[in-house]
């Protein structure tokens, strides 16, 4: 069937996103299906640039790749530790880890000389594995990016670190500069919201009925017969229904239930109050005890003191927090409890009605300090909303310290393009993933919604004519694979190795897509003018998995004959054994049998990869699992936690498992890119958050400083076979 004649227009629902004006953004020609290709949408688009450019963060032994198929992928520019603290619409902070899309939070914007802090919205939220620095501020705070990230400092918006070399210049953080915000004082893991304990409700509760309460439990006597009645009663009156609601559920949880109704009405200068009420005896002696004072404050208790006597008696406004009451057990408790969190304070003269003030000093950092780690309920006096930014807390750079290891990373989009990180100004995601954009998810769409470039080999041939190419290495293969199905009907790979080898250009081609051998005898042209590296994706032994798992993929038998190919034509084939599955490929006898057929096949290398549950691919790989093999989540529980990285005990013993089998058919240190043979244990050292190394052979690596540098094996997917029984 022509396909001319399955194009179909944006009306027709071809791809979420992709209306006007989105189609001139991206330059989409037409979207097509057919029959051939059914459940999926081919939109081809007029590329504007071949070459993409792979940010020095993420370790890459090469700097530019070419992607003429574009599916998905989460590859954020600039992020954060997932314990970040972000600062909330509400005046409370979260993880960033816990947003979600829609969330209101704090930005900042320009007005006139100022900078203000105003409400804006999480648009987009992504996380990543990148390389962790810390950043240690003067105060103590101290936060967890990628060298990426951007922060705004007195001089502007800053990097975490400096470009690596070749790659040009941009500003970075160093000692001379100092951060905008108010700090958070310590590392974001240290500052700790209150627990949801006893102490910290009875401690809240005493404070607030103390501060706002009525108790009455007396005998009074009639005027007109003077006969004794008693009353009993307990009301809790105010006008922020936060704080009454948070009383209210508090008392229940003391098993002191309350009832609710109004107090006053609303007038032109006062808040309609509501209280709550009860007037059982037995209910009024309990609250009594609630209200005794403790021995000795635990810590708990101390916060919800704090939360409850800010919400019955505290202001903050105008810069200024304050305490205010007429009792003095009330204010030297206050005091006593601000000194043990290391909040500072002063008393102020008490007025002639006897009402002192307790005021906190140290500006906007220590008001946030406190907001944090007292958790009042009343929002309202939290609010941040239109005030100036303004640097009160020694926020100078103290330290950038590489920690020398990759981990989780988060990052969001908002509507003001910056937030309040650990108390700072923080740039957020500056170029959102190509399928984000266009509203696109990394599992159904994936495979569903593919983009074509198709004129990347024009495009490619022009930019490797300018002057300014300096003819490194160029990788294909190590987002989406160039040899999926599409490319039997767009052949867009011979315009690009044809373009790649006249301009001098050394490349590399991963792929576990056959249709590689269509090519073979262009690549071993190429390879009289160039150096070339091919690498195969081949993970397991047995067609019946390897189908439930890689469903639509070329099977195990016709990756191996294309390996034979490619070693027939005299080109270099390393092969990946990725990933390996606990329980399901890391048996001996699978193993076994892969490595054999591997090296029977004439591959030139062999690297062996864990399995990693990086965020996007967690969620499909465990609900699959579920489906098809649930005996397997509780292991997989043990192996994996939560993180991306089975544990260090797994890791092992695969190694241990593995090496002797790649010793015995010569894939040792001899057949390996740096002699790590698998498992991402390079020079007998292991290390969890490498992916491993590249194969002999599949790779062509730029000289210098890239040259032996641990990669972590994008592109590859979920595969594997055979049951085993193992101590995980």
């Amino acid at each position: 069937m022509r396909w001319d004649g399955q194009a179909i227009t944006a009306d027709d629902g071809a791809l979420p996103g992709l209306e006007r004006p989105a189609l001139s953004r991206i330059g989409l020609m037409r979207s097509v299906r057919t029959p051939e290709f059914a459940g999926i949408t081919f939109h081809e688009v007029a590329a504007k640039s071949a070459l993409s450019h792979v940010p020095a963060a993420s370790r890459m032994p090469f700097r530019w790749t070419v992607n003429p198929y574009r599916g998905c992928s989460h590859a954020c520019a600039y992020c954060v530790a997932p314990t970040t603290l972000v600062l909330m619409a509400d005046g409370r902070q979260k993880p960033i880890g816990d947003l979600v899309v829609g969330d209101r939070i704090i930005g900042t914007r320009r007005d006139g000389t100022y900078r203000r802090y105003v409400q804006t919205e999480v648009l987009g939220r992504w996380s990543t594995v990148k390389r962790a620095f810390r950043v240690t501020l003067q105060d103590g705070t101290q936060i967890v990016a990628s060298g990426d990230h951007r922060f705004l400092t007195g001089r502007g918006w800053k990097h975490v670190a400096r470009a690596e070399p070749g790659e040009g210049q941009r500003p970075f953080l160093t000692t001379r500069n100092a951060l905008m915000g108010f700090g958070l004082g310590m590392a974001s893991e240290a500052y700790a919201q209150p627990t949801a304990s006893a102490d910290y409700r009875r401690g809240y509760l005493a404070a607030m009925i103390r501060g706002d309460g009525m108790r009455i439990d007396k005998t009074y006597r009639r005027r007109d017969t003077g006969a004794p009645y008693r009353v009993t009663i307990f009301r809790l009156a105010l006008a922020d229904d936060e704080a009454l609601a948070r009383a209210r559920e508090l008392l229940a949880a003391e098993g002191i239930p309350t009832s609710t109704r109004p107090f006053s009405p609303a007038s032109a200068t006062r808040r309609p109050i509501t209280a709550i009420y009860t007037s059982r005896r037995r209910d009024l002696a309990a609250i009594d005890v609630l209200c005794e004072w403790p021995t000795e404050a635990s810590f708990e208790w101390s916060r919800g003191f704090l939360a409850g006597i800010f919400d019955a008696e505290g202001s903050c406004s105008r810069g200024v927090l304050r305490v205010s009451n007429a009792d003095e057990q009330i204010l030297r408790r206050t005091s006593a409890a601000l000194d043990r969190f290391a909040i500072p304070n002063v008393r102020e003269r008490a007025r002639p009605n006897g009402v002192a003030t307790i005021r906190v000093t140290g500006g906007e950092s220590v008001r946030r300090r406190f907001f944090h780690l007292v958790d009042p309920a009343i929002s309202r006096k939290l609010a941040i909303t239109g005030a100036a930014v303004k640097t009160s807390a020694p926020l100078g750079v103290v330290a950038v310290e590489d920690l020398g290891y990759e981990q989780e990373m988060v990052d969001i989009t908002t509507g003001t393009g910056d937030f309040v990180a650990d108390g700072v100004i923080a740039h957020n995601c500056f170029a959102r993933p190509t399928h984000q954009y266009l509203d696109l998810d990394a599992g159904k769409d994936f495979d569903s919604q593919v983009v074509v470039k198709v004129n990347v080999a024009e495009v490619l041939r022009a930019e490797l004519a300018k002057k300014s190419w300096r003819r490194e290495p160029v990788a294909l293969g190590t987002n989406t694979d160039p040899y999926q199905r599409a490319e039997g009907r767009y052949r867009l790979m011979p315009g690009i190795i044809t373009a790649l080898a006249d301009s001098g250009t050394p490349f590399s081609i991963l792929t576990k897509g056959t249709l590689m051998r269509r090519d073979l005898p262009l690549i071993a042209q190429a390879a009289g003018k160039v150096e070339v590296g091919l690498g195969v994706s081949l993970a397991f032994a047995d067609e019946e998995l390897q189908q439930l798992v890689e469903p639509g993929t070329p099977t195990p038998r016709a990756r191996l004959d294309l390996i034979r190919a490619v070693r027939a034509a005299g080109l270099p084939c390393g092969v990946m054994v990725a990933p390996v599955l606990p329980w399901l490929t890391d048996s001996r006898d699978h193993l076994r049998r892969l490595l054999d057929a591997i090296a029977e096949a004439g591959a030139t290398g062999v690297t062996v990869i864990p399995l990693h549950l990086k965020p996007g691919t967690r969620e499909w790989y465990l609900q699959w699992l579920e489906r098809d093999h649930p005996r397997l989540v509780a292991g997989y529980g043990r192996v994996f936690g939560r993180g991306t990285y089975s544990i260090k005990a797994y890791q092992e013993w695969l190694w241990e498992r593995v090496k002797p089998l790649l010793d015995e058919r010569g894939f040792g240190s001899s057949g390996h890119r740096r002699g790590s043979g698998a498992t991402g244990r390079p020079h007998d050292t292991l290390r969890p958050h490498d992916d491993g190394d590249y194969p002999a052979g599949s790779i062509v690596e730029p000289a210098g400083a890239l040259a032996g540098m641990p990669v972590d094996g994008t592109g590859l997917t979920v595969a594997g076979a055979g049951p085993d029984q193992t101590l995980f």
